[in-house]
C-alpha cells in the first residue's frame, strides 16, 4: 500500500544461499535509523510493513516506528502479532464466537467454510484440572511426625519405605484401610528412574501408587468439562489455523515455550519473525528465546484471531547491559533474583527491557525465560533477549531441524535480528540503560531466623561467631564467651561425633521456591556427583532429604544421572510437596537431641526452602538457614556453618587429600552442558512424543465434524451467543440514541471486576436462577470464569458484583431501578425489560471507567444488555477500546464537567445524534427530557474504530467481511 516511488516501498529479496525463501529486507528500508533501533522495535517495524495495507497498518505507522527515537511515548502503534495462545478459559468464548459467526454468515447468504481465524492459534487445556484426589508427602521416617520408636539410624531408601506396612494413626475420618503401592505400577518412565517415589495415603501414611492419583483427577476433569472437550476437539477439527492442545499435556507457557514456538514462521517459503500474545500471564517466558510476546485480555486476543492489530503506545526501551562475570558460587537463582531487584529500582513499569553486553551470554536460555517471566515483579511490559548462539545451540538440543536453524539463522541475520557478541557493530540505542555486573553478584544465605536476613556465604563463619556474641533478639543468641568453643562429644551409630555450635543436623534439599529454574537442583546433584568421587561423606546422625517438588525437577535429576550421588549423601527423594520447610520432619536421633540440650548448643539446620523460623525445623535446632540447592549439599558435607569456604577444606577424600568447595562446585559451562545436552533433548523429546500421541481419553473423546457446530438447546456450557443478530451485508449509518434511560449511574474507578465478575456464582443473582431453573444445584453452579461459553449466563452476571454501588440504589448491590415502572430490579432485569420495551439504556459513571484487568465479558455483557454507550468523566484506555470493539460509543464529559455539575440525576432520558461522517475526536451534543442540552466527546481515535463501531463492533466488521 505504499505510494508509488516512495522511498519506503517494501523491498522483498531472496534470502543468500536459499533463494527460494523470500522475505522483507526492512534493513534496507530504515538505513541508518534501523541499525539504532532496539532489537525489540526492529521486529515491531518488520510487523507494521508486512503487514502494511493502508487502513488497519498505515505507512505513517511504519514510519513513526522507525522514527522510534523521537516518537517513543507520543504514537499509537498498531502490532499484528503471528500468532496466538489461548488457554481454554479465556479461549472458549472466542472458539465460541467464531462458531456462531459461521452460523451467522451461513444465514446471510456467505460460505461458513471462509471464517477462520486470520492467524494461527494454539488453545491449550490446562486450567480445567481441580485437585479432587490428592496426596500426602511426608519425609519416609519410621514414623513420621512423632516419637523415634525405630532404631534411630533407620534410614529407609524410597522403595523400601514403599513396602513397608505403617500402622494406622488413628484419624477421625479414617476411611479404610489401603494398601502400599505396587512398586511395578509407577507414573511411567520418569518413576522408574526414580525408584518409584512413594505417595502417601493421608489417613494411614502408607504409600499408595502415584497412577491412582493422577488418574482419577484425569477422570474428573473429563467427566466435568466434556461439553466443553467436545467443542473444543471439534473446533480443532473443522477450523484451520487452530490447533487444541488436550488436557494432560501441560501448562500454556510452558507448552508455548517449548512447542509452539517457532522463533521464525516460514509460510509458503516466506520468512518472518515470531511473536506472539497470550491470554496466559506467563507468555513473556518467550522473550527469554528472542520472540516478541507478551500477555493481553481475551477480548484482544479474539481481535487478533479475527485479523485486527493490537494497539500499543510505542513503547521506551530500556537497555539492560550485562557486564563482568558471575562469582563461582552464584546460582542461576542468584543472578535471577539479582537482575529482577535491579530492574525494580530501576522504574521500567510499562517499558520493554531489552539485554545486551559481554555477560548476556553468560545466561542459559533457561535463565532467560525465567527472568523473561518475572516481567510482572518489576513491572515491564516484556524482557527481549534477541537471538544469539546461546539460543541456537539451546534450538539444536531441543531437536529443531538443522536445516531449518541453517535458514533462521541466516534471515536473522540478514534483517539484523540476531545478536553477536564479536560484533564490531556498535549496540543499538536505548531510551536509558541500567548496568548490571555480574562480578558483583554473590551468593547469599538467609538466616538464622528471619529469611530477610541475608548473609554472604564469604561472610557466613564471622556472621555466625557474631550471632553468638548478640543478646537474644532476631539474630543473636548470647552465648557466653568462654563457652562458645564448648564441645559435646556423642556415641552414634557405634562412632564417636563432636558437636559444637553451628553443626548442622538438618539439611533439606527442597526444590518448592525454585521450579521456575530447576537448574539450581542439578547443580546441587552435580556437586554431589563430584563430593563422591572425591571420597567425601555426609555425617549419618545429619537428617538429610530432597523434595523435587515437580516432575519438571525430577526430569532433570533422573535423566542427568545425579540421583544416585545425592542418595549416596544420603539425600534421599522423600516426596513430592511441603515437607521439611513446613516442619514434616522426621525426628532426630534421641542421641543427637540429649546431646544439643546437654550442652546448649546452637545446631542449625538449612534447607533450600522459603520460611526459617526459630525452631520451625526441630525444636531443639535454633540456627535455620535459606541456602541454594547445592549449598545445602556443601554445608551438609561441612557439617558446619562455622567454616570458611575459601580457605578451609569441606573434608578429607581419598588418599587423605584436603578438598576445598572450589574443587567440586560445578562450573556454569559444566551446568549449561549438562542441562542442554542430557536434560533438555530429553524433555523435549517426551514433550513432542506427548503431543504427537495426544492421551487416551482425548483420541478416544467423540466430537462431530459438521461445518456448523450443532448447538445443543439444553447446554448451561457452550451457548450460541446473539452479537450477529442484526448482521447485514450493507453497512448502515450509526443510529441515533433517542430517549434511552439510564440503567445504572456509577461512581467513580468502576473496575472491570464489578463489570463482569469472574467468581463463584451467588446463589441469589439473576445467574443462579437461570441456572435453577435448568434443574441444576447450587453445587453444580461452578463459576462465570468456567462459563464463559454461555452468553446467557454471562449476561445475567454482568453488573451481578455485590459491592456494585449505584447511585440510584444508595448501597452496594447489584440492583438498579427500572423507571417506566418504578421498580427496584436486578440490573439483567431491568435490561431485559427495557429491551422488550424497546428503549434503549445507557450508562452514566465518573472517573477511570473499565479499570483493571482486561476482561471481555465486560464489554460484551454490556452490549448484550442492550447498553448502546457508556457516558463517564474518563476511561481505562484498553476498556475503551473494547467497549469501541464490540460496538458500544465511549462518550467523555467536556473537561471540568460531570454529571454533577451539569445537574444531571441519571432520572432523564437522554437523545443523541450522531452525525452521518463521524472523524475521530469529534464532539457530540446530547439532550435530556428536561431540557437540557450539553456536550461529549466521543473517543473514536482513529478512522479504524470507527469503521469498527459503524460495523457493528470488530465481529461484525470481520462477519461482513465473509459475505
Amino acid at each position: 500500500s505504499f505510494p508509488p516511488g516512495s522511498p519506503y516501498q517494501p523491498v522483498i529479496e531472496a534470502l543468500g544461499n536459499y533463494p527460494q525463501k523470500k522475505f522483507y529486507n526492512v534493513s534496507k528500508l530504515g538505513g541508518a535509523k534501523y541499525d539504532t533501533l532496539p532489537y525489540s522495535i526492529r521486529v515491531l517495524f518488520e510487523s507494521s510493513i508486512r503487514n502494511c495495507d493502508g487502513f488497519l497498518v498505515k505507512e505513517t505507522d511504519a514510519m513513526n516506528i522507525l522514527d522510534w527515537k523521537t516518537k517513543q511515548n507520543n504514537v499509537e502503534v498498531p502490532f499484528c502479532p503471528a500468532r496466538v495462545v489461548l488457554q481454554d478459559f479465556t479461549g472458549i468464548p472466542a472458539m465460541v464466537d467464531f462458531a456462531a459467526m459461521r452460523e451467522a454468515v451461513r444465514n446471510a447468504g456467505g460460505d461458513p467454510v471462509k471464517v477462520n481465524p486470520a492467524c494461527p492459534t494454539d488453545l491449550t487445556v490446562d486450567h480445567s484440572l481441580q485437585i479432587d484426589f490428592s496426596k500426602c508427602a511426608i519425609q519416609n521416617a519410621p514414623n513420621p511426625g512423632g516419637g523415634d520408636s525405630q532404631k534411630p539410624s533407620a534410614k529407609l531408601s524410597p522403595l523400601k519405605a514403599q513396602a513397608r506396612k505403617l500402622p494406622c494413626r488413628g484419624q477421625a475420618g479414617c476411611r479404610g484401610p489401603c494398601g502400599a503401592g505396587d512398586p511395578s505400577r509407577g507414573s511411567g518412565q520418569l518413576s522408574a528412574q526414580i525408584e518409584n517415589t512413594p505417595l502417601l495415603c493421608p489417613f494411614h501414611l502408607q504409600p499408595v501408587p502415584e497412577p491412582e492419583t493422577v488418574l482419577k483427577n484425569q477422570e474428573m476433569e473429563f467427566g466435568r468439562n466434556r461439553e466443553r472437550l467436545q467443542f473444543f476437539k471439534w473446533s480443532s477439527k473443522v477450523f484451520k489455523n487452530v490447533s487444541i492442545i488436550p488436557p494432560e499435556t501441560g501448562m500454556a507457557h510452558q507448552v508455548n515455550l517449548e512447542y509452539l514456538s517457532r522463533v521464525v514462521f516460514e509460510v509458503k517459503d516466506f520468512l518472518y519473525p515470531d511473536s506472539v500474545v497470550g491470554t496466559d500471564s506467563h507468555t513473556t517466558m518467550v522473550n527469554g528465546l528472542g520472540i516478541l510476546g507478551w500477555g493481553v485480555g481475551g477480548i484482544e486476543a479474539e481481535a487478533v484471531m479475527l485479523g485486527l492489530p493490537v494497539t500499543l503506545t510505542l513503547p521506551e526501551v530500556v537497555g539492560c547491559e550485562l557486564t563482568g562475570t558471575a562469582s563461582p558460587l552464584a546460582t542461576s537463582i542468584d543472578i535471577v533474583l539479582s537482575i529482577t531487584k535491579q530492574l525494580r529500582q530501576a522504574d521500567v513499569a510499562g517499558k520493554f527491557v531489552e539485554f545486551f553486553g559481554s555477560g548476556v551470554s553468560q545466561l542459559s536460555v533457561a535463565d532467560r525465560t525465567t527472568i523473561a517471566n518475572m516481567c510482572s515483579e518489576y513491572g515491564a511490559t516484556l524482557s527481549f533477549f534477541p537471538v544469539d548462539n546461546v539460543t541456537l545451540k539451546h534450538l539444536t538440543h531441543t531437536g529443531f531441524d538443522k536445516a531449518k536453524l541453517e535458514v533462521m539463522e541466516a534471515y536473522l541475520k540478514a534483517v539484523k535480528l540476531f545478536r553477536n557478541d564479536e560484533s564490531s557493530s556498535r549496540e543499538p540505542e536505548y531510551s536509558q540503560v541500567v548496568q548490571v555486573s555480574l562480578s558483583s553478584i554473590v551468593p547469599y544465605v538467609s538466616g538464622p531466623k528471619r529469611s530477610q536476613d541475608r548473609v554472604a556465604v564469604n561472610n557466613m563463619k564471622s556472621d555466625f561467631q557474631a550471632c553468638l556474641n548478640e543478646k537474644s533478639g532476631v539474630k543473636g543468641f548470647q552465648v557466653a564467651v568462654e563457652k562458645q568453643n564448648d564441645i559435646v562429644p556423642v556415641q552414634y551409630e557405634g562412632n564417636e561425633y563432636k558437636l559444637s555450635h553451628g553443626c548442622i543436623v538438618i539439611a533439606a534439599v527442597i526444590s518448592c521456591t525454585n521450579n521456575c529454574n530447576p537448574s539450581v537442583m542439578l547443580a546441587a546433584g552435580l556437586l554431589a556427583k563430584k563430593a563422591v568421587e572425591a571420597g567425601l561423606v555426609v555425617k549419618p546422625y545429619i537428617r538429610t532429604s530432597l523434595s523435587p517438588g515437580s516432575g519438571m525437577v525430577t526430569h532433570y535429576l533422573s535423566s542427568s544421572g545425579v540421583l544416585p550421588y545425592l542418595s549416596q549423601l544420603g539425600f534421599e527423594v522423600v516426596g513430592y510437596g511441603c515437607s521439611t520447610c513446613v516442619g514434616n520432619t522426621a525426628p532426630l536421633p534421641e542421641a543427637i537431641r540429649s546431646a544439643i540440650k546437654q550442652g546448649d548448643i546452637i545446631a542449625c539446620g538449612v534447607l533450600s526452602g522459603t520460611k526459617n523460623f526459630e525452631g520451625r525445623l526441630c525444636d531443639c535446632v535454633r540456627a535455620n538457614y535459606l541456602a541454594s540447592p547445592p549449598l545445602v549439599v556443601a554445608y551438609a558435607i561441612a557439617g558446619t556453618v562455622r567454616i570458611d569456604f575459601e580457605t578451609e577444606p569441606l573434608g578429607t577424600g581419598f588418599n587423605g587429600k584436603s578438598i576445598y568447595l572450589r574443587d567440586i562446585w560445578p562450573t556454569r559451562r559444566e551446568l549449561h552442558t549438562v542441562e542442554e545436552e542430557c536434560v533438555i533433548s530429553s524433555m523435549f523429546k517426551e514433550l513432542k512424543e506427548k503431543m504427537e500421541k495426544g492421551n487416551k481419553r482425548w483420541n478416544l473423546l467423540e466430537a462431530p465434524e459438521s461445518t456448523l457446530f450443532p448447538w445443543d438447546l439444553k447446554s448451561t456450557y457452550i451457548r450460541c451467543p446473539s452479537f450477529f443478530d442484526k448482521l447485514a451485508k450493507e453497512l448502515v449509518s450509526p443510529q441515533p440514541i433517542e430517549n434511552a434511560h439510564v440503567l445504572l449511574y456509577l461512581g467513580d474507578s468502576v473496575t472491570t471486576d464489578h463489570i463482569s465478575p469472574a467468581g463463584s456464582i451467588a446463589r441469589s443473582s439473576a445467574a443462579a436462577k437461570y441456572l435453577t431453573n435448568r434443574g441444576l444445584t447450587p453445587r453444580e453452579f461452578n463459576s462465570y470464569g468456567a462459563r464463559r461459553g454461555n452468553d446467557a449466563v454471562m449476561t445475567r452476571g454482568t453488573f451481578a458484583n455485590i459491592k456494585l454501588l449505584n447511585k440510584f440504589i444508595g448501597k452496594p448491590a447489584p440492583k438498579t431501578i427500572h423507571f417506566p415502572s418504578g421498580q427496584t430490579l436486578d440490573v439483567f432485569e431491568a435490561a431485559e425489560l427495557y429491551q422488550r420495551e424497546g428503549i434503549p439504556v445507557i450508562i452514566l459513571a465518573g472517573k477511570k471507567y473499565g479499570l483493571g484487568s482486561s476482561r471481555d465479558w465486560a464489554a460484551k455483557g454490556p452490549f448484550l444488555l442492550g447498553v448502546k454507550a457508556v457516558l463517564a468523566e474518563s476511561f481505562e484506555k484498553v476498556h475503551k477500546s473494547q467497549l469501541v470493539g464490540i460496538g458500544i460509543a465511549p462518550l467523555q464529559f467536556l473537561p471540568g464537567e460531570s454529571p454533577s455539575t451539569l445537574g444531571l440525576t441519571g432520572r432523564e432520558q437522554f437523545s443523541i445524534l450522531f452525525p452521518p461522517e463521524l472523524s475521530p475526536g469529534m464532539t457530540l451534543d446530547i439532550k435530556t427530557s428536561t431540557g437540557k442540552v450539553f456536550s461529549a466527546i466521543a473517543l473514536f481515535e482513529s478512522d479504524v474504530e470507527i469503521t469498527l463501531y459503524k460495523s457493528g463492533g470488530s465481529l461484525n466488521f470481520v462477519a461482513r467481511r465473509f459475505l
